[in-house]
């Protein structure tokens, strides 16, 4: 039996992973799915001071007050930066990173430098307001539970210096459609790309960028799959 945390991305919560949740479970594992602050069900504790150090917290304090150990932690899109900074602070209580079409930050540099310089400054200027960025077009804008998220998560430079983090094992799940996320998607295509440079386990879906929702069994296969021992 497994343990798999799964960390929703930007403007998110815990309920985008829909039925992922109940077929890890249906198979043996235990699964927990925490929504960040001032997102999703826990909206109400928006501030424009929350920064990624809050959201790696949440996250971290879910594996040590439930007492987690070898966990297989998943980060969905902006996730992929939390769980990054997860690894940094609790490595010892992981075995296995999981970026599910998501950012892989870089040391000394924030989610918004995976974007060319324009790309970067467009987005900011299309979603910066009072410090807030705001779900796009598309499935995002249709549902109402997607929230504002805050700026400053993007503006976050982190500091990657943990060597047991830096052993954990890796892997990455690639969406190929990315027609409705624009210059959105980026900064996940450049992540995807080095990863799959570097040699880490790579798996591709014929989906968009929600498989929770277009390709739930498919995704639950793959994360079946992920090793939950060992090193790079």
């Amino acid at each position: 039996m497994g343990t798999y945390v799964l960390v929703h991305g930007a403007t998110a919560g815990g309920w985008i992973w829909q039925s992922v949740p109940n077929l890890l479970r249906a198979a043996g594992h235990d699964v927990y799915t925490p929504t960040l602050t001032g997102l999703g069900e826990r909206r109400h504790l928006f501030n424009l001071n929350i920064t990624m150090d809050t959201h790696i917290l949440d996250v971290e304090n879910v594996i040590l007050f439930e007492d987690l150990h070898q966990v297989i932690l998943v980060g969905h899109s902006y996730g992929g930066a939390v769980i990054t900074g997860v690894a940094e602070r609790a490595a010892d209580r992981l075995c296995h990173l999981v970026f599910l079409d998501a950012f892989v930050p870089e040391d000394g540099r924030a989610i918004k430098d995976l974007y060319d310089p324009t790309v970067a400054q467009t987005l900011s200027e299309h979603y910066g307001n009072g410090g807030v960025s705001f779900p796009a077009n598309g499935a995002e804008a249709s549902d109402p539970r997607f929230t504002e998220h805050p700026l400053k998560t993007f503006l976050h430079p982190f500091r990657l210096i943990n060597a047991s983090a830096r052993a954990l094992l890796r892997t990455y799940i690639f969406c190929t459609d990315k027609e409705e996320m624009g210059i959105r998607g980026q900064g996940i295509i450049r992540s995807a790309g080095r990863a799959k440079a570097e040699g880490w386990p790579y798996h591709e879906l014929p989906t968009g960028h929600h498989p929770m929702w277009t390709m739930p069994a498919e995704l639950t296969e793959l994360l079946l799959k992920i090793p939950s021992g060992g090193h790079r």
